[in-house]
């Protein structure tokens, strides 16, 4: 076992940092604080749970936080704190971790890539010069372990165990994030209630959630419910035969959870087919991928920046010719993409929307979307029906 060394970057302290630092108190008393110095896997923690104290709409990191979680519950559910002997433990099997990560709070669709490498990736960015590796697995037999010396901090000659301290610091902060989504559908729900009186207060509140430092999964409903309302007003006349034409609005269908393996499918508009794909990425292979995905079908990507179309386009191309270097395939995948809309088009949308009169159905399908995406059921779920308060 070997002592860690003391965190050389410069971290930063945020609202959360102090129940990291009460809690380690409570565990380890006056050697609180030197815990904390000395354990990158508390850091890591400390770093992906910055969005605490930035309420509903920042960003949630649950993915990441969960894969340590399980992994550390089932060292602690063996007894490996009190023992030794884990070098040799056959490790959990993935099946029950990964059913174990969706049953916990906001985790029921997550996928497997923290688990498989996500994390364990995200950790070495923070700490380039680190000889440990979080999460170990073994591929064959597809069973997972935590990394004991991520656990034992050597202090004085002497190792402290922090596995149960990181499992109350994340649980803190998973009801710290509950009680804020909480009071976001609250919010929401009582702007419905009085959208007339205050329009203003209203629109702003949705705008503010289609921004560039938005959990990812609030700004893709945001998106939805704006365009689904902007494209509502917009009639097409269409038909097999000149006889039977028919005229019917546009309609936008979420097809999925924003976490969906949906093969880069995010909303899907009837009758002309269009595929949308939410992203807040610029990674232009990304955007590719998501194309060979549907077999080079134009897709419109919503992208999360306010940046212009035109310098999105341009970020895009120069980077795919980097990669490829071929002018052909460069605009075989760029004619692909059917459409860009930034931040400041979605605004615009929104907008022309609002003026057509469907302020109240946008905030509706944010609150109704909300709710299915988080798995949030309240005491008054159903209580939805936006009538003004006398």
């Amino acid at each position: 076992m070997q002592k860690l060394n003391y965190y050389s970057k410069n971290h930063m302290e945020h609202t959360f940092t102090a129940n990291i630092r009460q809690i380690l108190h409570k565990h380890f008393g006056k050697k609180a604080d030197e815990v904390y110095a000395l354990s990158q896997l508390i850091q890591y923690i400390n770093e992906k749970t910055r969005s605490a104290g930035r309420g509903s709409k920042a960003r949630s990191s649950f993915a990441s936080l969960y894969a340590l979680y399980v992994v550390i519950e089932d060292y602690l559910e063996h007894g490996y704190d009190k023992k030794t002997g884990y070098s040799g433990y056959e490790g959990a099997y993935f099946q029950r971790l990964f059913t174990r990560q969706r049953k916990l709070p906001f985790g029921e669709k997550l996928q497997n890539h923290a688990l498989n490498n996500r994390m364990n990736a995200e950790f070495q960015k923070y700490f380039p010069n680190s000889e440990f590796i979080p999460i170990l697995r073994n591929l064959e037999t597809k069973r997972y372990w935590i990394n004991e010396n991520l656990l034992k901090i050597s202090i004085n000659s002497k190792y402290i165990n922090i596995a149960k301290a990181v499992i109350e610091i994340i649980d803190e902060y998973i009801q710290t994030k509950q009680d804020a989504f909480k009071n976001f559908i609250k919010s929401c729900e009582q702007l419905l209630k009085i959208h007339n009186k205050t329009p203003e207060k209203v629109k702003e509140f949705i705008l503010s959630l289609a921004a560039p430092n938005v959990d990812a999964r609030l700004f893709e409903i945001t998106g939805y419910a704006i365009l689904k309302y902007y494209y509502n007003n917009k009639k097409i006349i269409w038909g097999f035969e000149g006889e039977t034409l028919q005229t019917d609005s546009l309609k936008l269908f979420k097809t999925g959870r924003t976490n969906a393996n949906d093969g880069g499918i995010d909303f899907v508009m009837r009758p002309l087919g269009r595929f949308f794909q939410v992203t807040e990425t610029l990674d232009f292979k990304k955007y590719f991928l998501d194309i060979d995905k549907v077999e080079k079908y134009p897709i419109t990507f919503v992208i999360k920046s306010n940046e212009t179309i035109s310098q999105l386009e341009k970020k895009i191309r120069e980077n795919a010719f980097k990669s490829y270097s071929i002018k052909a395939i460069v605009e075989k995948y760029m004619s692909c993409v059917e459409e860009i809309i930034n931040i400041p088009l979605l605004s615009e949308r929104f907008n022309e929307s609002v003026k057509q009169g469907y302020l109240k159905k946008i905030l509706n399908e944010i609150i109704v979307q909300s709710k299915v995406e988080f798995n949030y059921v309240g005491d008054d779920a159903d209580d939805i029906d936006g009538e003004e308060e006398s």
